[in-house]
């Protein structure tokens, strides 16, 4: 891009595309640079990146949630569901509380948006490096933060016992496991800064990686201190896969970052845009995402905290379904996390409609992602937990305590899937919003009330019926006010096609289950109850009236929105721009290279 052409376009200390000055390029030459900047971002966009892109992440995500099963088949043979593994597993709530706060949500939120403007102003930035000055500006202050907290709470893992699991017969073996998973805060967090600089990059294969090093040490771990260290070894095996994620991120981090030339000396006027990002991520517009991520992970506190007085075994039998059942979730997300660059880039561009089309078809693929594998669940969940657990010290009293928790808590599945399609929505606006973290406190709420008496009168089974009604009345929530949103979403059409969608699993569910119930072999009942589920869905969908639209899943992957096509003649608002402006405001991966 030449230089005159940059000279057009100022870019203030808070990051804010200033109005252009009056010294300008002629229309045509300024025209035609925006156009070079725009074509090397639709030439990332094709119609084979997604598709590859997609494809990585899945087979990665898919391989992490086996080697998560694994994991847990291991748990279970070595430690049954008793009073040692509740122990464990209160411990445990450390490492899934940080992964949802530092890696999952809040800190992606916060960092993609920053890094993607950081890459932004890369391109116009004839001295310095935005992206180098975000990373000074803001590591060591996270660093230096979370290596507080996590040295805190190691020293008050009494008190974190205390209040997480009052009912625990022995705590002693809960605080010990604690504060060896307490060492995650810090590497979690290297982690998620990790991921989100790649994903701002455009590189998709570490962090889809980082699940499978995180079971991998959990589960070398466990293997080799087992005999002298008992469940104590898995607590250990948190901390080793912690600082395996990071391993996997940072060479690659590294690289990018030294990707490009930077002179010895830098302009001071860059400086305050750097410290300006360090500030955001502290002090400025973080608090709705973090308020969000933190309601929604103390759904597991309260489930815990109620399970804690139960007979022994009850946080075992509550994490096993829970591990099971949100399998189809995990999946049905992965489709709206690969495809949302695309809805942040026609954001961008002022392709409103667009990027409206594109969630909505995203939301109703997961939607049936999730019910095919809910329905599943539900129909063959005895058998399922049979195939999966019970050997070793998890006996039959375990798997039917586990199956009738697993199939109450997959009533939730759809309202998971929706709360975290949903949330990207809210959150691609340059200013976060209150209204998700308001709307997941009122689920909270819901499943804290709900639960008490659940707990108290059908125990587990009582505790994972509060927690779907506390999920689903999340997902109402900000379903009716997502047609306010930066993407406005047809509500009354998308809680249609939801509710048909609903109406075809409840039929494909008693279908698999009449047609399982009698099998004895816990594979071949499995088999034939997703083979029954999945053609009874189809079926239903191709015969219901008004059924919703839903798009075969290779075309959805590979299509492109209007402004990712380079043939057509007329520019579009994005190119009618500051070349600045042309920068995602939010999402998870803004899509500048492919995966490596």
């Amino acid at each position: 891009m030449r230089a005159d052409a940059v000279r057009g376009v100022g870019v203030r200390a808070d990051g804010v595309p200033a109005d252009p000055v009056p010294v300008r390029a002629p229309r045509g030459r300024r025209a035609h640079a925006r156009a070079r900047v725009r074509a090397g971002a639709d030439r990332v966009q094709g119609r084979g990146f997604l598709a590859k892109a997609a494809a990585v992440t899945a087979a990665l995500t898919a391989l992490g949630a086996l080697l998560g099963l694994v994991r847990d088949q291991i748990l279970a043979g070595y430690f049954g569901a008793g009073a040692e593994t509740d122990a464990f597993l209160v411990a445990w709530t450390v490492p899934e509380f940080a992964s949802t706060l530092l890696i999952e949500d809040a800190l992606a939120l916060i960092l993609v948006p920053a890094f993607s403007r950081a890459l932004a102003r890369r391109s116009g930035s004839l001295f310095g490096d935005p992206v180098r000055a975000l990373v000074r500006g803001t590591l060591p202050r996270l660093t230096l933060v979370v290596a507080v907290a996590a040295a805190a709470l190691i020293l008050a893992a009494p008190l974190v016992v205390s209040a997480l699991a009052p009912g625990l017969p022995d705590p002693r073996l809960a605080v010990d496991c604690t504060r060896l998973t307490a060492t995650c805060v810090l590497s979690f967090a290297l982690v998620g800064y990790c991921s989100a600089a790649l994903r701002a990059h455009g590189c998709f294969l570490p962090p889809a990686a980082i699940y499978v090093a995180y079971n991998v040490g959990i589960i070398g771990t466990v293997l080799v201190l087992r005999e002298p260290w008992g469940v104590r070894s898995a607590a250990a095996g948190v901390a080793v896969g912690g600082v395996l994620m990071v391993l996997v991120q940072a060479p690659s981090l590294l690289r990018e970052l030294r990707a490009r030339p930077v002179p010895k000396e830098e302009p001071t006027a860059l400086a305050p845009d750097g410290g300006q990002e360090g500030r955001i991520l502290v002090l400025g517009l973080i608090a709705p995402v973090v308020a969000f991520s933190l309601f929604r992970q103390s759904q597991t506190l309260v489930e815990r905290f109620l399970a804690s007085p139960l007979p022994a075994g009850a946080i075992s039998y509550l994490n096993y379904a829970q591990k099971v059942a949100q399998m189809p979730m995990i999946l049905s997300l992965m489709l709206c996390t690969v495809s949302f660059p695309v809805v942040a880039r026609a954001l961008a561009a002022g392709e409103t409609e667009a990027a409206r089309r594109r969630v909505e078809r995203d939301l109703l693929l997961a939607a049936v992602v999730v019910l095919v594998g809910a329905s599943t669940v539900i129909a063959a969940a005895p058998k399922i937990v049979e195939l999966l657990f019970e050997r070793g010290e998890f006996d039959r009293t375990a798997t039917v305590a586990t199956a009738a928790v697993m199939r109450v808590y997959s009533l939730g599945l759809l309202g998971q899937t929706m709360v975290g399609a949903l949330v990207r929505c809210y959150f691609s606006a340059a200013r976060p919003l209150w209204y998700p973290a308001a709307a997941m406190a009122a689920g909270l709420a819901v499943t804290t009330v709900a639960g008490i008496p659940g707990a108290h009168y059908w125990g587990a089974v009582g505790i994972a019926a509060a927690n779907a009604l506390g999920i689903t009345c999340t997902a109402v929530l900000l379903l009716r006010g997502a047609h306010r949103q930066a993407v406005p979403v047809q509500v009354d059409r998308l809680g249609e096609g939801l509710l048909r969608l609903a109406t075809a699993g409840a039929w494909a569910t008693g279908a698999g289950w009449l047609c399982s119930v009698g099998i004895d072999s816990p594979a071949l009942s499995v088999t034939v109850a997703a083979a029954v589920v999945i053609g009874v869905f189809l079926l239903f969908i191709a015969c219901a009236a008004k059924a919703p639209e839903i798009p075969p899943l290779p075309r959805s992957a590979s299509r492109r929105t209007d402004h990712a096509r380079p043939h057509r003649a007329a520019p579009t608002a994005a190119e009618a721009a500051p070349v600045g402006e042309t920068a995602p405001v939010g999402g998870d991966v803004p899509l500048d290279h492919g995966p490596r």
